[in-house]
């Protein structure tokens, strides 16, 4: 598989947009509509997130964020391959690099909040396999039988 390049990205471009249409979008089609926990453009251009793209050979394929709980742990967000590149190691890639950027900054522990449906099995098992485990509601969040919230001791 050709490399893929994660770069910072301030989410202003149309294709990247697109993108997190076609995200929310699948996230509305999989959760219904209080259970679907993106952020808004302004939201993801937030001082609090870092946002990243994924290219190969110069086209996106997918994106991902760090938002700033504390000082001391993060919330991984809006990760995201498009559905022509999903099965390639894209969102291993980003995922590792999430981690590897909230282990740079210090972080102890690394959140997320993924779907409890059928839809969403390949997503945790992703996150399963890099070390992350079931956890409680965390932040702003409360249980939620849609929602799936796991964590990971950085």
């Amino acid at each position: 598989m050709p490399e893929v390049v994660i770069t910072p990205d301030e989410v202003r471009s149309d294709e990247i947009i697109a993108l997190l249409d076609a995200h929310l979008m699948l996230m509305r089609s999989l959760s219904p509509p209080e259970s679907v926990h993106t952020l808004d453009l302004e939201g993801l251009r937030g001082p609090d997130i870092t946002f990243w793209r994924a290219d190969i050979a110069e086209q996106l394929v997918g994106c991902g964020a760090l938002k700033e709980l504390d000082g001391t742990a993060g919330e991984i967000k809006s990760m995201h391959t498009s559905a022509a590149h999903r099965g390639k190691g894209i969102a291993a890639a980003l995922l590792r690099h999430v981690m590897a950027t909230a282990r740079e900054r210090g972080y102890r522990n690394l959140f997320l909040e993924t779907g409890s449906q059928p839809g969403f099995e390949a997503a945790r098992m992703l996150y399963r396999r890099h070390g992350f485990t079931e956890c409680a509601p965390f932040a702003d969040y409360v249980e939620d039988p849609h929602s799936f919230f796991m964590s990971i001791r950085l």
